[in-house]
């Protein structure tokens, strides 16, 4: 890679060793890591978080993330804890959609640093990064109904939450109902006011 990466942003986590950071080529190892050790709570949710998780699927998918920044299409974050060096989760915007502004935002966190609140720290931060250097004017977080950590999260990160869309995500071979959340730009400014 070239040095383009120098001008991709990263976001201290307020009151944490936690960054938020594109992913890095050096990232794989410590990825697998985290992906390994989580697929009983991620994996249920999230099937790329799968038993037989390889180390290959670590690099693939830091090598997407990097073409995703380079080409606009994603823009997903490692959080990273820079006294350990570990993978605590991802996150990032993707799904865009163009003529409306808007765009999904999504996150998981390993299973050992799961329900201190890194994702609900975050999501403000990331979604503040697509109103302000993206431009979009609407963030959307989709959760399965039933993944009540998820929900938790986006309501602790001041996303508003507008409803069920039937079948709107297909989990394994298997249609679910999905949680919708909302977050605007007057919705952040509440949350910094909180």
């Amino acid at each position: 890679m070239s040095g383009e990466e120098n001008h991709w942003p990263s976001f201290p986590l307020p009151g944490t060793s936690v960054v938020l950071r594109p992913w890095q080529p050096g990232d794989a190892d410590a990825l697998f890591e985290a992906a390994s050790e989580s697929v009983e709570s991620v994996g249920r949710w999230l099937p790329w978080c799968h038993a037989g998780y390889a180390r290959e699927e670590s690099e693939a998918w830091v090598a997407h993330a990097q073409a995703g920044w380079q080409q606009g299409e994603l823009f997903a974050f490692a959080l990273f804890d820079t006294e350990s060096h570990a993978v605590v989760g991802g996150m990032g915007l993707n799904q865009f959609d163009r003529q409306h502004r808007s765009a999904n935002l999504g996150y998981w966190v390993r299973g050992t640093r799961q329900g201190k609140g890194f994702a609900a720290r975050a999501v403000p931060i990331v979604a503040r990064f697509g109103f302000e250097t993206l431009g979009l004017v609407r963030v959307e977080i989709v959760c399965a109904e039933q993944n009540l950590a998820s929900r938790r999260c986006a309501e602790k990160a001041g996303a508003v939450y507008e409803g069920v869309a039937r079948h709107r995500l297909v989990i394994g071979d298997t249609p679910v109902d999905a949680a919708v959340y909302g977050l605007i730009p007057p919705d952040l400014a509440q949350v910094a006011q909180s």
